[in-house]
């Protein structure tokens, strides 16, 4: 909290052309977030900590110098909102819960004060909401929360985030994605559908976000999102390669875990990884995503210069093979390649070759392969329960009967049957331990399962009440 940083100006940001507009910002803010009116004022807010509340403050639209002092505006209420709190599985054992990354919109003539909790090294880090008539308040807790939430999936996590319109109308929001591997704030961005309902509550949709999705080039309605439909085609089939280094197997290649990896023995040209898909399939979209072994610490960040080399290969049979995608020229750092393919490949092998890496061995997080199976899609999940705790309603148990040929299930919730705004993506189980939901507040729950040849239906949503009052 020094107050001798600099605020930085720009009249041409793309040219990265910069200068210094306040030698020193008297407000010393941490994580700060500014927000200028529709009346030409402008606010600060800021704040990051796990003893101190949010803060606001308005600024001097010709000093850029904050005017009077910071008012308190809202902290945490771990003790009432389950996903508040901190840990891995929600359970405070370590630290208590942080506070962070504020942000406003206006919509409608109410503020929305945005913060991440509970911390940034945990899959259910996720953005929430309070409410007020005035920019400093005092503000109301959203009763639909968190309004951005991704626990399951391939990448985890969606808050310290930022929302806002693009020019066709549609909303959107930003925010962080855990990795957590070789520095514990090790992130990547994520960006959700957004908007606000009839009811002004504001949602993101992040169901299927690690998949492919269309960008819309016109006003879409966001609810019923973007999701091209094409579904992840080897989730933990077949894999081989050319060697492997330590414990760094192959199978964490296609494990759907942006944090466990599989790595060559080397980071030399015709190291190779090659996935089976188990059978004929129509491929539409390939992502390479690379991890750090044996990486010198100075290329952990963006670094100009480096770059990645490969070629994709695909075969039906296994035994002769066709040039897919050739990068074997390629200058430009890729660390999450996405390949859409300008038309559609029927086949069962894809090949990924190593030609160079900067630095390191050749390793994989995720060789994600997407499209259209074969097969036939999941029947609708069956014995859909949620066995909320008695004990602490922040809590439940949900449980349902395996789908035969289900890879993996979306469980939506939500304050109403129409309001289902959130899910957790659950791979290979049947069960989940859920710990986001706020004490004394009705909810409801539906599920589907999924697989590579597509979706179910929707359960009917179920209601689950509050099995204790708020305190």
């Amino acid at each position: 909290y020094t107050k001798n940083f600099p605020l930085w100006m720009s009249t041409d940001p793309k040219k990265n052309q910069w200068k210094e507009a306040v030698d020193s910002f008297q407000a010393g803010a941490w994580d700060p977030g500014l927000f200028l009116d529709d009346d030409g004022k402008i606010f600060l807010y800021h704040g990051s900590s796990n003893f101190y509340p949010l803060y606001g403050w308005e600024i001097d639209r010709k000093t850029l110098q904050p005017i009077g002092e910071h008012q308190e505006l809202i902290k945490l209420h771990d003790d009432i909102h389950g996903w508040e709190r901190f840990g891995e599985y929600n359970d405070n054992n370590f630290l208590s819960p942080f506070i962070e990354g504020a942000w406003m919109n206006k919509h409608h003539g109410k503020y929305y004060l945005q913060y991440g909790a509970p911390g940034t090294e945990i899959r259910g880090y996720g953005d929430g909401v309070y409410v007020s008539d005035h920019p400093l308040g005092p503000f109301t807790y959203q009763a639909s929360n968190p309004f951005s939430y991704k626990p399951g999936g391939f990448a985890r996590g969606a808050g310290h985030g930022s929302t806002y319109q693009d020019v066709y109308g549609n909303w959107w929001h930003v925010s962080t994605m855990v990795v957590n591997m070789k520095n514990n704030f090790e992130r990547r961005i994520g960006i959700w559908p957004a908007g606000f309902d009839q009811d002004d509550l504001l949602w993101s949709n992040t169901a299927f976000g690690d998949y492919p999705q269309f960008l819309p080039a016109e006003k879409k309605d966001h609810l019923h999102g973007n999701f091209t439909g094409w579904m992840l085609l080897n989730y933990n089939k077949p894999v081989q390669v050319s060697s492997t280094y330590g414990a760094y197997s192959a199978n964490n290649a296609v494990d759907e875990d942006i944090r466990t990896y599989w790595s060559a023995a080397t980071g030399g040209p015709r190291e190779w990884i090659q996935t089976d898909l188990g059978s004929q399939s129509t491929v539409y979209a390939v992502q390479i995503n690379y991890a750090d072994q044996d990486v010198d610490s100075s290329f952990l960040g963006k670094m100009p210069g480096i770059y990645h080399q490969y070629i994709l290969w695909e075969s039906s049979d296994g035994t002769t093979w066709n040039r897919l995608v050739d990068k074997s020229h390629n200058q430009t750092d890729i660390p999450h390649e996405y390949l859409e393919l300008s038309k559609p490949v029927r086949t069962r092998y894809l090949k990924l070759e190593n030609i160079h890496m900067p630095t390191g061995k050749f390793a994989i997080s995720g060789f994600r392969v997407f499209g259209k199976g074969s097969g036939e899609k999941p029947d609708t999940v069956k014995q859909f329960l949620v066995l909320r705790s008695e004990k602490d309603s922040r809590n439940a148990l949900i449980k349902w009967f395996t789908v035969n040929n289900a890879t993996g299930y979306n469980i939506y919730w939500g304050i109403a049957p129409g309001k289902l705004y959130n899910n957790v993506m659950v791979y290979n189980d049947n069960q989940y331990y859920f710990k986001a939901m706020d004490k004394g507040r009705t909810y409801y729950f539906s599920i589907e399962a999924f697989n590579e040849n597509g979706i179910s239906e929707k359960t009917k949503p179920v209601e689950v009440k509050a099995t204790n009052p708020l305190p």
